[in-house]
């Protein structure tokens, strides 16, 4: 068949139900059947390291660990399945500290975080909580729909580039250096975020205003 549409009939022949969102569809193809006891069929089908992805709490992160998982993934997915559900930079210093107390090492349980991460201060931050390392999902997209295989290189290098500038004013010289000293997490559950005052904009500048009130 000639043209872009290709999938013109399939609607009418009912082999694709277009009636239903995005989420909905993609839902469809996940197992509602999966649970705990299905972890050790998992590990006993591959050689490959096996990690956990969605967890959003410090029990699921535990309870990872002790099925023998290597590790697992902080993620609410992009915030597509269940609305205003915590992201993973949350949720990781109280997993973390759970994982502690259960005896986990970062060499034994490995966790990694995705969600938000738009800069390399984001990469500094997750680390500096305890994470391995980071997913980054919408650059991606973003860079490769705007310009291909160049634009994701150039990302790549953008974080990298802001990561070792935020290092560097850090006084981190290297990634073991950086700790949970060198962020503050005070109100992180408060999802308070206090703003210095521009005082250029605010006070030095007028602001334009409307023809009409003039």
């Amino acid at each position: 068949q000639q043209g872009s549409d290709v999938q013109g009939d399939d609607e009418d022949e009912g082999a694709v139900d277009r009636s239903q969102g995005a989420t909905r569809a993609i839902s469809s193809y996940i197992d509602p059947g999966l649970n705990w006891e299905d972890v050790p069929w998992l590990k006993s089908i591959t050689k490959m390291k096996v990690l956990l992805k969605g967890v959003q709490c410090a029990e699921d992160a535990v309870m990872a660990f002790k099925s023998g998982l290597a590790g697992c993934v902080l993620s609410n997915h992009g915030g597509r399945q269940l609305d205003t559900c915590r992201p993973g930079i949350e949720v990781l210093p109280e997993v973390m500290e759970a994982l502690k107390e259960a005896g986990a090492t970062k060499e034994s349980f490995a966790v990694f975080i995705d969600g938000g991460v738009r800069r390399g201060g984001d990469i500094f931050k997750a680390v500096a909580l305890g994470a391995q390392a980071v997913g980054v999902g919408r650059p991606v997209l973003y860079s490769l729909a705007s310009y291909g295989m160049n634009g994701i290189v150039r990302m790549v290098h953008m974080l990298q580039d802001e990561l070792q500038m935020v290092m560097r004013l850090s006084g981190t010289p290297n990634i073991p250096s950086i700790t949970e000293k060198h962020v503050i997490i005070t109100n992180l559950a408060d999802h308070i975020v206090p703003l210095p005052t521009d005082f250029l904009t605010q006070r030095t500048y007028q602001g334009l205003e409307p023809a009409a009130k003039l």
